[in-house]
């Protein structure tokens, strides 16, 4: 229901702003033909997230490995939850510590007709704001970002 919510509140403050749709009509996000409720399953939504984000202009540094995490059964949809992560590796650090993680939200409607499209929304790692997918333009600086508060982090912390 908060994914919902989220998802609605984004809805509208693109809807009500005409500055932001300008924005996102010059900086369109790409987005994949998502597959409908009834031909889901757990690979194929692993697949089609990969999928989508090889649509992000991200340079080629980055690793990715996509996992699913889980199911949850909700009131009205059902929800599954896949990790998105995100490493460099380097000559001194082929296996990296420092990692980005984003996650998705894949949505089935219980009520909505099966054969309409899953819908998917995600969240960056140590955010709260929800993005959809295909609304929303990826920026590689986000993931820079985590990565970078991460290593910060390690340097200032004694364990």
């Amino acid at each position: 229901m908060a994914l919902e919510k989220a998802r609605q509140a984004v809805i509208n403050d693109v809807g009500n702003d005409n500055q932001m749709k300008t924005t996102q009509k010059d900086s369109a996000s790409k987005n994949i033909d998502w597959v409908s409720c009834e031909d889901f399953n757990i690979e194929l939504g692993r697949r089609q997230i990969t999928e989508y984000i090889s649509t992000w202009e991200l340079n080629s540094h980055w690793l990715l490995n996509v996992v699913f995490l889980e199911t949850t059964e909700e009131e009205h949809h059902t929800l599954h939850r896949y990790r998105a992560r995100w490493s460099i590796p380097t000559r001194q650090s082929p296996i990296p510590k420092d990692t980005a993680s984003v996650y998705f939200f894949v949505q089935l409607s219980k009520f909505r007709p099966q054969t309409v499209p899953v819908e998917v929304c995600y969240t960056l790692e140590s955010t709260k704001l929800v993005h959809i997918a295909g609304k929303t333009p990826f920026r590689e600086k986000w993931l820079e970002d985590v990565v970078n508060s991460k290593a910060l982090l390690k340097r200032t912390v004694d364990f």
